[in-house]
């Protein structure tokens, strides 16, 4: 079976403007930034105060009081995220085989923000070692098992075909979409609701990352503070959000008249079986998977108009990757528009590759390259065309999308307009 999987519908909850896609679109295409100091909790002892959040109102975004009590903030943003893409996608899911329709959702940190704020409570604010599940929130089962999120969405579109969610750190939300694709490549699926959320703002998870220095602690300059490739960068900045897309068959999709944003052509995953947080500087295992996946798309590196790149502003991380779209892309690098989101939205841990496959398909779209904020000064190691400061028109028919996280996880994405790929 050779099905082709196409994006028909995008939903996003994301940091800046009102909420929704053309929030998010109008923020990146204008090369603004949402990072700013922390306000979901007092962040005043931390080394690094500062973060990308959701202007986030549940009962405005649809949502009743009831389904606000049970879910954690990540998966609300999920939900509202799924609504957006079903309402995009022109889909009636309600008409459809409800078994040949299926959920999947990443997430790297689950429910940490409500589990953070439940253990306040049962604690008494930490006070107390014995602590007294009484006082919890009656779903906290709920926030234990992030596989809530996955259950959630999917009884938010009437989805009973396979349902689960994806946790492979950073690169959740490419993972999660990649294992949709092949869901409906092998024919277990029709329609596949898609995506990732986190909602990492929350002291835990800033005391984590303050311990191992990885977010910056520029808490003077916060709009300033993501500067992916620049030689000043010094840490990345904490975001959260969501995009959940609805993937089709693409002939079906054609069938029924859908808009086509894009074809996910090609998906690969590796492993550097090397170090929880370190990456090896010349980058071979991104590589493979950026080679990987554009053979699965039957694309030469030389037709690749875009690289959306990982981007965190860490200089490890931004060197490993200058290194690896090198050695896969080979000459064919130095000419290819390469940007971070994440200069403008943070690093949204499992959500951001979901959040970045957004851009892109909205890239081609629009035939606009994001820019990458805050990129004053290039590190002469980053040496490829970062797109600074500035969006860029340009056709984009092909755009590569890559994530990189802790564990060693690497992975890479390959969207093309359908007509692009050679038939089948």
């Amino acid at each position: 079976m050779n099905r082709r999987v196409a994006i028909t519908g995008i939903g996003v909850v994301a940091p800046g403007g009102g909420g929704g896609t053309e929030a998010f679109w109008s923020l990146l295409s204008e090369g603004r930034t949402a990072t700013r100091a922390i306000s979901l909790f007092d962040a005043a002892s931390f080394r690094s105060r500062i973060a990308a959040e959701v202007d986030f109102d549940a009962a405005a975004a649809g949502l009743t009081p009831q389904q606000v009590r049970r879910m954690d903030r990540a998966a609300q943003f999920a939900v509202v995220s799924a609504r957006e893409a079903v309402l995009d996608s022109g889909l009636d899911t309600g008409a459809l085989d409800p078994h040949r329709v299926g959920v999947t959702i990443g997430s790297a940190v689950g429910a940490t923000t409500g589990l953070d704020v439940e253990y306040d409570v049962v604690s008494d604010g930490g006070a107390r070692w014995h602590v007294d599940h009484e006082y919890a929130v009656p779903h906290l089962f709920g926030y234990f098992v992030p596989s809530s999120f996955a259950a959630e969405v999917a009884w938010a579109v009437h989805a009973q075909g396979p349902t689960a969610l994806v946790s492979t750190g950073c690169t959740s939300g490419l993972d999660a979409v990649g294992h949709a694709v092949e869901l409906i490549r092998e024919g277990s699926a029709d329609v596949m609701i898609a995506g990732a959320t986190d909602a990492p703002i929350s002291p835990i998870s800033v005391a984590c990352f303050d311990a191992i220095k990885a977010t910056t602690p520029r808490n003077d300059d916060a709009e300033h503070a993501s500067r992916p490739f620049d030689r000043t960068r010094n840490g990345f900045v904490l975001g959260e959000g969501s995009a959940v897309f609805v993937l089709e068959e693409l002939e079906n999709a054609r069938a029924r008249g859908a808009h086509v944003y894009a074809e996910i052509a090609g998906f690969a995953s590796r492993s550097n079986a090397y170090h929880m947080t370190g990456l090896r500087p010349d980058g071979a295992e991104m590589a493979e998977a950026i080679t990987v996946a554009l053979d699965e798309a039957r694309i030469d590196a030389a037709e690749v108009d875009y690289v959306n790149a990982h981007g965190s502003g860490t200089k490890q991380n931004d060197r490993h990757e200058t290194a690896a779209f090198k050695r896969s892309l080979g000459h064919h690098a130095y000419r290819t528009p390469v940007s971070s989101v994440k200069s403008m939205i943070g690093h949204s841990l499992g959500a951001i590759g979901s959040l970045e496959i957004a851009a892109s398909a909205l890239a081609m779209e629009h035939g606009l390259i994001p820019p990458t904020a805050n990129l004053h000064e290039p590190d002469p190691e980053c040496d490829l065309d970062y797109t600074p400061l500035v969006a860029r028109e340009a056709r984009v028919d092909t755009v590569l999308s890559v994530g990189s996280g802790f564990g060693g996880f690497q992975s890479a994405m390959v969207l093309t307009r359908p007509e692009r790929r050679p038939a089948s």
